[in-house]
């Protein structure tokens, strides 16, 4: 009888996961909003705030909107990077689920693309794309599954009915992992594409530092990180500093001021190269901006644990913004124990082979890659380790980026003992910067 019960419970499962795969593979339904031409509309141009009054009941959700639609490029092959940017006539704009009204058409979200195709001719707007992305199929599967397990709670005991829920849950929810890894992967792919396309927020970042660096009383030079968004700036300072009105306290180390004094010009480009600071870019916060870490603070060596995948990605990107931020910047690379992943050095850096980088060391100074207490040193070249360095890698480590070398600092994916700044990378692309209490999704 329990082989029966088995292999009954293995059929419905095939069924329903051949059904689930159908459907995924075609792609799930989403919310739309296609762009018409200005001189087809009776109010003229169409804003994010338009659509969001029309369609989601207020203007004050066109942010959701933009988020939804950061970096992804558009049938004509722009990209929409920010609220003031224009929207062209043929664009297809995402929203949110609980979009309604007669503008709001459903499309099919291909994987490993950004451009939606169209819906099919029956599908009706201003229905939620979760209605309408679940299969019939898939519907009776799980319907039929229930009453099996009705009939199996009479034949075998009552635990054994509870294992094979759990097991039945847990394969339905490997069902699903390719389709949230794809997502995943298109949302990293879109910040990677958004990075490299925006400036702005670098110089603003530059020029909240510069403004904290010259005001009276002012901890300019204290700064750790700043996360720039369309509500403000946030800060993290070291733990003793203040900052007067309009900032204020966020909790711990962070500061907060709300994007009506924040004071950006937008004019003029800022020399990053003149400024001790290096301000690079870790991911997106889950505030929805980019969080910018200064690399002067590592004073010795970055370690990232945990997903070696993820880390690799985070190194990968840390070089193509110190790319944008020091070009030329001198890098040299050490491959680390057997079985790491390839590190890529981006053409605006200077790659030294592992032999070339210059050692100096200060008479009398303890090796080692950290200090005894953080503090700050220009970025004079990276020292990038793909993996637990070996033996002979950690001694070049402390020539190069420890108290009394040659001044560089280091980026290990691999954990490494005393240093000062340690990540540690998830398998689903965040990781956790423990120093901020902040997690970021990383570009890919």
């Amino acid at each position: 009888m329990g082989y029966a019960v088995a292999a009954i419970l293995l059929a419905c499962l095939g069924i329903f996961g051949a059904a689930f795969a159908a459907t995924a593979a075609e792609g799930d339904l989403v919310n739309v909003f296609v762009v018409p031409d200005p001189a087809q509309t009776a109010d003229g141009a169409v804003t994010l705030q338009s659509i969001a009054a029309g369609t989601l009941g207020t203007p004050a959700r066109a942010g959701e909107i933009l988020e939804l639609n950061r970096g992804l490029a558009q049938p004509d092959g722009a990209v929409l990077n920010g609220p003031g940017d224009q929207l062209r006539p043929g664009w297809v704009l995402r929203l949110p689920p609980d979009a309604v009204g007669p503008e709001v058409k459903q499309a099919r979200d291909r994987a490993g693309t950004d451009i939606l195709a169209e819906a099919p001719a029956s599908a009706s707007p201003g229905v939620a794309a979760d209605r309408q992305s679940i299969p019939l199929p898939a519907v009776v599967a799980v319907i039929a599954t229930f009453l099996l397990a009705l009939v199996t709670a009479g034949i075998v005991g009552r635990r054994k009915v509870r294992a094979g829920f759990a097991v039945l849950a847990g394969m339905v929810r490997k069902l699903g992992d390719p389709a949230r890894r794809r997502r995943r992967l298109m949302q990293r792919r879109g910040i990677g594409r958004q990075f490299a396309t925006d400036a702005d927020s670098a110089r603003r970042a530059y020029e909240i530092m510069g403004e904290l660096a010259s005001a009276a009383r002012r901890p300019g030079e204290a700064v750790h990180a700043l996360c720039v968004n369309d509500s403000g700036v946030t800060v993290w300072l070291e733990g003793a500093e203040t900052l007067d009105a309009p900032w204020s306290n966020s909790g711990g180390t962070r500061w907060h001021r709300p994007v009506a004094g924040a004071g950006y010009s937008g004019a003029g480009a800022v020399d990053h190269a003149s400024t001790v600071a290096c301000l690079v870019r870790a991911g997106i916060s889950t505030d929805g901006g980019p969080l910018f870490v200064d690399l002067s603070r590592v004073d010795g060596v970055l370690s990232l644990t945990g997903d070696g995948l993820v880390a690799r990605d985070m190194v990968n990107n840390l070089l193509s913004e110190l790319a944008r931020a020091r070009p030329n910047t001198p890098v040299t690379i050490l491959p680390g124990t057997a079985g790491a992943h390839r590190i890529s050095v981006p053409s605006g850096l200077h790659q030294l082979s592992p032999e070339a980088p210059p050692v100096t060391s200060a008479p009398g100074a303890d090796r080692g890659t950290v200090r005894a207490a953080a503090s700050r040193r220009p970025v004079r070249g990276l020292v990038v380790v793909a993996g637990v360095p070996t033996e002979r890698e950690s001694a070049e480590l402390a020539a190069l980026c420890g108290p009394g070398g040659a001044g560089w600092t280091g980026l290990v994916c691999g954990d490494v003992g005393g240093a000062h700044w340690r990540w540690h990378a998830h398998r689903d692309g965040h990781v956790d910067v423990p120093v901020l209490d902040v997690r970021v999704t990383v570009p890919a």
